[in-house]
């Protein structure tokens, strides 16, 4: 079945048809590794891995590119703080991003390039920038001239001329006029530069993008993919510099933009203190629960995020792993899981995760009521394409939050407690009980024998 998409660009649901069927190109706006990321910088890797997976069962060589910022005046400012070099900071903050997208269950991108490492292509891109009479220097810098690209604002719906009245005081006199944007600027000793044709600097954020995804991807992409607050400027300005920088090709056929969460209906915001961090939340909250959330909302609208609708998600997880749990013995073929139509159909309509989750719950109820190979195999070819169920129910059970307890500790405890029981002991038996209440633990009783899950929210 087709796969359709809606474009920020037309502004219209589209049938996906890739520009070269046997490679097929998408670029989505990595983070700046300055700090660890917020929660909400987490749904763009979420609802794109589940497109990338929808990709890969179309078409035969997907080439998914994410790229890190890191040269960046906010990663300046945190190492001049410390002491260290940007690297130092870079290095953690990079590594505690692909730490915690892979607890998210997001497989990594066959491209991940780093700005610092693509100095020279984009030096070479500012080049034909200037030499085509897209862009100019002026005290140390090299700006884009917007008035140059008549099509300037076609993305955002914005109007050049008035973005230009509407410009506040302008704190560059340098600049032709308010609304150019810097693809390169000068660095003082303390800073991180490199040697150009400008003199010392560092490149600006835009440009990095765009040398980089010309670099591995070619001068015109399929899906270009990121947030919806990075519709303007950021990616008016790619389009822009991309455009002018490669004779007027188009730049990337596709644009995709995720809706931002709010937090108990309001917006997430530093000034409001409700920023919550991805590293924090996932040592108290099951990662795959987390994707869960991420993902119950279509990804275009806004996505509230709560405590209360952690626990759904968990609740909704402990239900499905229940079904997988009573059908252990039930053997599939785990390598070569079928895709149930639905859910495909649900995701080639734009993406549509919240309709795709609701048909994941019926082929858990079917499997639930049916016990059969073909069910269990469906759910679980059904979840894999989401992302989901790819852990061992038990496993599932015995988490607390983001962590394991001490499983040891309560088999331990429950051989005790068995022992307890089988010499009538039972008031030693409900003790035993009442301590794994006390640690989480939750145990059931029955003709598997007893089974025992920990709280997770």
């Amino acid at each position: 079945m087709p796969i359709s998409l809606y474009s920020s660009l037309t502004r219209r649901t589209e049938t996906f048809v890739p520009l070269d069927p046997q490679r097929v190109t998408m670029y989505v706006c990595g983070p700046t590794v300055y700090s660890y990321v917020h929660i909400g910088n987490a749904r763009g890797p979420v609802v794109f891995d589940v497109l990338a997976r929808l990709l890969r069962r179309h078409y035969p060589n997907v080439v998914y590119a994410r790229n890190i910022t890191d040269v960046d005046d906010k990663i300046n400012a945190a190492a001049l703080e410390q002491g260290v070099g940007i690297e130092t900071i870079t290095g953690r903050f990079t590594a505690a991003y692909r730490e915690d997208m892979a607890a998210l269950g997001i497989a990594p991108p066959d491209v991940e390039p780093c700005a610092t490492t693509h100095i020279g292509p984009i030096v070479a891109m500012i080049e034909r920038l200037i030499a085509g009479g897209h862009a100019y220097v002026a005290e140390g810098h090299v700006l884009f001239d917007v008035a140059s690209y008549p099509d300037y604002g076609t993305l955002s719906g914005r109007d050049t001329e008035e973005l230009i009245a509407g410009a506040r005081v302008e704190v560059a006199p340098y600049k032709k006029n308010p609304v150019d944007f810097v693809l390169w600027k000068p660095s003082t000793p303390e800073l991180p530069g490199w040697d150009s044709p400008w003199g010392r600097g560092r490149p600006g954020w835009h440009i990095e993008c765009s040398a980089m995804a010309g670099k591995h991807l070619g001068e015109t992409i399929d899906i270009h993919a990121g947030g919806n607050d990075l519709l303007f400027p950021h990616h008016e300005n790619e389009i822009a510099q991309s455009t002018c920088a490669h004779g007027g090709k188009t730049f990337a056929r596709w644009w995709l933009h995720n809706g931002m969460l709010t937090f108990d209906g309001r917006k997430m915001s530093k000034s409001l203190g409700n920023v919550l961090q991805l590293h924090e939340i996932l040592k108290h909250h099951p990662a795959e629960a987390l994707r869960l959330r991420l993902m119950s909302g279509h990804y275009r609208q806004p996505l509230d995020w709560s405590d209360a609708a952690i626990a759904q998600s968990v609740n909704t997880l402990d239900g499905w792993y229940r079904v997988l749990r009573d059908l252990a013995h039930v053997a599939v073929d785990t390598a070569q899981l079928p895709v149930p139509a639905a859910i495909e159909a649900a995701l080639c309509d734009d993406l549509n995760t919240p309709q795709a989750l609701a048909e994941l719950s019926v082929l858990a109820d079917a499997a639930r009521a049916q016990g059969t190979p073909v069910a269990k195999a469906a759910l679980l070819g059904g979840g894999a394409l989401l992302g989901l169920l790819q852990q061992d129910p038990e496993t599932w059970f015995k988490q607390a939050g983001g962590n394991e307890v001490d499983a040891a500790r309560v088999e331990a405890l429950l051989e005790e407690r068995r022992a307890a029981r089988a010499a009538r002991d039972f008031a030693r038996a409900d003790a035993i009980r009442a301590e794994l209440s006390a640690m989480g633990v939750t145990i059931e009783d029955g003709a598997q024998g007893t089974r025992w899950s920990v709280a997770k929210a």
